[in-house]
């Protein structure tokens, strides 16, 4: 069994960038950057920062473009994917990027605390766009459980 699950907690380094693919399928595509704090073997604090490329397809991506900014504290969940081309001068490139299926906005508008955060998930089907107060909510059924 494989498993390929991502989930980051961090803060925009860009605002979102929305995009149509050819048939008119919305893509919003932005940096977060991940902190880590450590003591190393002298007692001395360390920072490392990971900026990872994040990707939200459709309906969740149009609402990553309405209601994120830099700055804003967001927790994405989804899927690591690399993919590769050549570029204009020839040499084949390559970019990972999370693919995001789920995210929460952690913080409020101005990156001030907000209380409790709504859950935004990748809608299956197009329906009403979720706002900030809203929370998407998915019904499971025993029998889509695979195992």
């Amino acid at each position: 069994m494989d498993l390929n699950r991502v989930m980051i907690i961090g803060r925009l380094t860009q605002d979102p960038e929305l995009r149509s693919t050819a048939t008119g399928r919305s893509v919003a595509s932005f940096g977060v950057a991940t902190g880590r704090v450590w003591k190393d073997a002298n007692g001395q604090k360390q920072q490392q920062t990971e900026f990872h490329n994040v990707v939200l397809w459709s309906k969740l991506g149009e609402i990553a473009n309405q209601y994120l900014r830099k700055g804003r504290k967001v927790y994405i969940e989804g899927r690591m994917q690399t993919r590769n081309w050549v570029g204009q001068d020839g040499l084949k490139r390559y970019r990972t990027e999370v693919i995001g299926e789920n995210m929460i906005m952690l913080d409020g508008p101005r990156g001030e605390g907000a209380g409790p955060a709504p859950v935004v998930a990748a809608p299956l089907e197009a329906g009403p766009v979720a706002g900030p107060a809203e929370v998407i909510e998915e019904e499971i059924r025993v029998e889509d459980i695979p195992f």
